[in-house]
């Protein structure tokens, strides 16, 4: 059995086992954890794949962003902070745990990267970014398009859906604003001057 192929399964068993603990423990944060784990792993096996634009994509997207927003909505359901401080220690070893396996799995990268260096002759002219890009704006364009038009018509629905008038709202129109005259917000009042009598 190649390195490379011992590498794969190493990363599939992870990515499963790590898949199975987002959905099986108890604690969000745990599992926020965990799938950063399972993100780190498929991105490592898109690396040993060679879709290197591909893998660095999903830990930018996913992880630098998506999981921020998810540990960011965990954080505001009603959480009690003295409970979060107490089980800190907790976490501790969860999150050693991770980073370990994350540790582990860039180093594997590193070391079947540099040991498949010389067979990357099969590999064909050019970068995959530009290969991906050709099959998406050339090869796929009007999938590509009909896709995009529907996720905006999606997002225009869910907008559509949930938006409401309130009653009682106070709004700034602002043709209104431009409209109006100095004889319609300012009024000049003559009165006569006082006169004490003393």
């Amino acid at each position: 059995m190649l390195f490379s192929t011992a590498v794969f399964y190493v990363f599939a068993a992870i990515l499963v086992f790590a898949a199975l603990c987002v959905i099986t423990v108890r604690n969000p944060v745990h599992a926020a954890l965990w799938l950063v784990l399972s993100f780190f792993t498929a991105a490592a096996i898109w690396l040993l794949l060679g879709a290197e634009f591909l893998a660095i994509t999903l830990v930018l997207v996913y992880v630098g962003a998506v999981m921020v927003l998810f540990l960011f909505v965990i954080m505001m359901l009603d959480v009690n902070f003295e409970d979060l401080r107490r089980d800190f220690r907790s976490y501790l070893p969860v999150g050693a745990a991770v980073g370990l396996l994350v540790l582990l799995e860039m180093v594997l990268v590193i070391v079947a990267g540099t040991a498949g260096a010389g067979s990357a002759g099969s590999l064909p002219a050019g970068s995959n970014t530009q290969a991906l890009g050709r099959l998406l704006y050339v090869d796929y364009v009007y999938p590509f398009e009909l896709a995009a038009v529907l996720l905006l018509v999606a997002i225009v629905a869910a907008i559509a859906l949930t938006y409401r008038r309130r009653r009682g709202a106070k709004v700034q129109d602002p043709g209104a604003q431009v409209k109006v005259r100095r004889e319609d917000r300012v009024r000049l009042l003559e009165m006569p001057a006082e006169k004490r009598d003393g």
